[in-house]
């Protein structure tokens, strides 16, 4: 190696050594200062809401069967058929129903044939006996005779309320083989729509255990609601008559409103999740909502304009053990706790917050401490602070000496922590 290249070489590890000393100057100076991220305390309307999310279905959904058996032999109606009460929407084939009733007909004259014979020899019995007693009155007769002449009367009239009875049976059944040909029309119960059809010409349908399902009817598709699941740490703020508002697939730069018409008191339970449906009315003159959409409702329960809000990263903000000062105000104390805030609405399904409130009102238990930078120095000040609604990113100030504008640390970097904390535990180390 030459001695130019040996000094060009001690050059480059001289170099090497200088910017790797300039970075660990630099990574020293950098983790020795502290940086905020901070936010600005503005004015604004802060609305609490629940959301969740249901179905959109009709208010009285009729399902039509057949109570025979049967081939289908006519489809009257198909899908999104209108349709009016005791209209033949279906017929099921009736020549064995037809032939059913000629043979209950034939049944019937038959047992009234019987009952009229029968009544004859009742009448012949009752003439004999007559004849056979005056007879015995003379003693012409043993009273044997007179025994055998009693009892055939007594047969006689016996046979003729056996031939009533099987009279009777025959009526019954010729009764029944018309109701069931009757029943080869499918009607519709009620007006309204069909939205499904399930069978078609030729098919066969078996009533033997349970109607089978030929047409489902919505009786009015400009009036439906949506039924919501609502997790049971949200359904305490639903009430009757709220408004809602929610949105759809199809349809996602439209906002349709409805309103609550009950909380329904069954629960439902999936994988531990304990849900409640809400039943919100809505109308739908247009017809652009459809059975089955998917919706995701709103439900706002309590609502401020023109307050000062904070965000919610503020709030949970904890400062580096050494930065830590008294807060300012009355409730600066209770303020180190750092509660939750109060009325923050949540998803449906999702972990409530522990410490939130109903957010009708503000609640003096909300204390709270919010770092603000204050003075020439750009220092943190812990104040003190009460907090109402949260909409979840920004939260209602009721009280403290916080004013619109005011600088809020969100978050703090460098120095070997950092503030981004929820519980105020342990902080992590610098970037480097």
């Amino acid at each position: 190696m030459t001695r130019r290249n040996l000094m060009y070489a001690a050059a480059a590890v001289a170099a090497l050594a200088a910017l790797l000393g300039l970075w660990r100057w630099r990574a020293a100076r950098s983790a020795g200062e502290v940086h905020y991220e901070t936010a600005r305390v503005d004015r604004g309307r802060v609305v609490a809401k629940v959301t969740a999310t249901g179905t959109l279905s009709a208010l009285v959904t009729v399902q039509v069967g057949s109570q025979v058996s049967g081939r289908i032999s006519e489809l009257r109606a198909d899908f999104n058929s209108r349709v009016r009460k005791g209209e033949v929407i279906a017929r099921i084939d009736p020549q064995l129903f037809r032939a059913a009733v000629a043979q209950a007909q034939a049944n019937t004259v038959a047992a009234e044939g019987n009952l009229a014979k029968a009544r004859a020899q009742a009448a012949d019995a009752d003439r004999q006996l007559g004849r056979t007693r005056q007879l015995a009155e003379r003693n012409l007769v043993a009273a044997a005779d007179l025994d055998t002449a009693q009892a055939n009367a007594d047969g006689a009239r016996a046979a003729v309320q056996a031939a009533q009875g099987t009279l009777a049976q025959a009526r019954a059944a010729l009764q029944q083989a018309q109701v069931n040909l009757g029943y080869t029309d499918i009607v519709s119960p009620t007006n309204g729509v069909v939205i499904s059809r399930n069978v078609d010409v030729g098919q066969t349908v078996a009533a033997s255990l349970q109607a089978p399902i030929l047409f489902v009817i919505a009786e009015d598709l400009a009036k439906m609601q949506v039924d919501t699941s609502v997790a049971e740490a949200d359904v305490g703020r639903l009430r009757a008559g709220m408004p809602a508002s929610f949105t759809v697939d199809a349809y996602p730069n439209e906002v349709f409103s409805g309103t609550v018409r009950q909380v329904r008191n069954a629960a439902t339970t999936v994988q531990n999740v304990v849900t409640y449906d809400a039943v919100v009315d809505v109308a739908n003159p247009e017809l652009k909502l459809k059975p089955g959409m998917t919706a995701t409702v709103t439900f706002v329960y309590a609502q401020r304009d023109d307050v000062l809000r904070v965000p919610n990263a503020a709030l949970r903000f904890r400062p580096p053990a050494g930065l830590k000062r008294p807060a300012q105000g009355a409730q600066g104390a209770q303020a180190q706790e750092g509660t939750a805030p109060a009325g923050q609405g949540t998803r449906a399904g999702a972990r409530p917050d522990r410490s939130g409130g109903d957010g009708a009102r503000a609640r003096p238990e909300g204390g709270r401490t919010v770092w603000v930078l204050r003075g020439e120095a750009r220092e943190p000040v812990a104040v003190a602070v009460q907090t109402g609604i949260t909409d979840g990113s920004s939260t209602e100030l009721v009280s403290g000496d916080l004013r619109e504008g005011d600088p809020v640390v969100t978050d703090a970097t460098g120095g070997g922590a950092s503030g981004r904390q929820n519980g105020g535990g342990p902080m992590r180390r610098g970037p480097f």
